[in-house]
């Protein structure tokens, strides 16, 4: 399998300029030994009858953004949520595979066991606690920390989005979609993650705020070598940012590799960039288009 542990990564400059990281660049390159994060040969169904992901297996670098991308009822979001534990909560089972962090078998533990562990997602849709204030949803997500490490984390995100910390008073419910999403993010980083999922950070956001959004995600990863597996629909922007990419159709990977690589891919560039004008087809209805070995059984 394609690892995303690659010599070649892409980078673009999104927004004002970043402050240089901790570590050189090129350190932060060094591929590891071993992903922190890995899916291997995942099947999950719905209700004993729906299959939404068929022997998909990815890995995940450290201090890396890895994109996977597909269109709606691609099976994006169920592998977030075998991840995260939370397939029981729509009736899901992971009938076959595992999730690994750092070489340990994860998928059968607790939702809150893999967050203290630093498995942390951020869902679709951004879920705040809209009846608290920012505050308050931000200490929910540092309420396991101990409180000087929680305010060190809560000065890092009021750093990170100075939004929040003007209106760090408000109620959450009464907040633009951006800053609900800011806030969203911000309640995660609190827990100290050591992978950060990220499920449509940009759905239904305004240009200028997906530009913050982007940002910071490239600001986690260069600055605070966080590990980002990001799920979008919006290609051309995680491809962008990301260091490697999984392209998922029907519940299977049907192309991955180096974000540069499918960013100059003549079928990524028609079928999911929006280049070709004879409207939207799928990647198996390219004859051209040659599947990976591994898929071919």
């Amino acid at each position: 399998m394609g690892r995303p542990a690659g010599t070649r990564r892409l980078v673009t400059a999104i927004g004002p300029a970043l402050a240089p990281a901790a570590e050189p660049r090129a350190a932060l390159m060094a591929p590891p030994s071993e992903p922190v994060l890995e899916f291997r040969n995942m099947r999950v169904v719905y209700d004993n009858a729906i299959e939404a992901v068929r022997d998909v297996s990815l890995a995940v670098p450290e201090r890396g953004v890895v994109a996977l991308l597909g269109s709606n009822g691609a099976g994006k979001s169920t592998l977030l949520k075998a991840m995260s534990g939370l397939l029981y909560t729509e009736e899901g089972v992971l009938e076959n595979g595992s999730v690994l962090f750092r070489g340990e078998e994860v998928h059968r533990l607790s939702p809150d066991e893999l967050v203290r562990r630093g498995i942390v997602q951020v869902p679709e849709g951004r879920r705040v606690f809209v009846a608290l204030t920012v505050d308050e949803n931000l200490q929910m997500g540092g309420f396991a920390k101990p409180q000087a490490a929680a305010r060190r984390k809560l000065d890092q995100v009021f750093s990170l989005f100075p939004r929040l910390a003007e209106r760090r008073g408000q109620i959450a419910g009464y907040m633009s979609g951006g800053e609900q999403q800011m806030l969203a993010i911000g309640r995660a980083l609190m827990s100290e993650p050591v992978v950060l999922a990220l499920d449509e950070p940009s759905l239904g956001l305004a240009p200028l705020v997906i530009d913050r959004i982007y940002e910071v995600i490239a600001r986690l990863r260069d600055e605070f070598a966080l590990t980002v597996l990001l799920v979008e629909q919006n290609a051309h922007r995680a491809l962008g940012i990301a260091d490697y990419g999984y392209i998922l159709e029907n519940g299977r990977i049907v192309l991955d590799g180096p974000a540069a690589d499918l960013m100059g891919s003549e079928d990524v560039r028609e079928f999911y960039l929006g280049v070709s004008k004879e409207g939207a087809k799928s990647l198996r209805d390219v004859k051209h288009y040659k599947r990976r070995k591994r898929w071919l059984s």
